[in-house]
């Protein structure tokens, strides 16, 4: 059953005034893969561009997209998140593994929040990239986790 459509097959907002408030927390996953020519600019835990330090503008820029979630996606409830952290590392397979985890106490979850801020930090990458390569791939974007809803949900691989 879609929860966005209501009896007369409308998009509506899920109504969540009667839910528990709870801990709500969530993990979303993106990863970028990278040419080697980008990656050969990887020094000292970032990748710096013309455009200044790739992963730290990353962060910055998909912190703020999850706590704009509710303006971007229509039928998104507007949230005050009471924290939201992002992760960027590189993989066994030179790979950039971007974690957005965003977390509050509400009726309503987190995921669309952690998904937001993973898409949001990868596109950043890419973005400051692409003067060193169009060859650049953003591979997927995933929820890993959620907690404090109707159920939880962990991805295992």
């Amino acid at each position: 059953m879609l929860t966005h459509i209501n009896k007369k097959g409308q998009p509506a907002m899920v109504d969540v005034g009667a839910k528990k408030v709870t801990l709500r927390t969530a993990t979303a996953q993106s990863i970028v893969v990278m040419p080697e020519e980008v990656m050969k600019q990887f020094t000292g835990g970032d990748i710096q561009s013309k455009k200044g330090s790739v992963f730290q503008t990353a962060i910055i820029a998909g912190i703020m997209a999850a706590k704009k979630t509710g303006e971007l996606i229509p039928l998104c409830h507007p949230l005050g998140l009471d924290n939201c952290a992002i992760d960027i590392s590189i993989n066994k397979k030179q790979e950039v593994v971007i974690n957005c985890t965003a977390s509050l106490t509400a009726k309503t979850g987190v995921e669309m929040e952690a998904l937001v801020g993973a898409s949001i930090a990868a596109l950043t990458v890419y973005d400051m990239c692409k003067a060193m390569s169009h060859d650049i791939v953003i591979k997927e974007t995933k929820l890993m986790e959620k907690t404090g809803g109707k159920r939880d949900f962990k991805r295992t691989k």
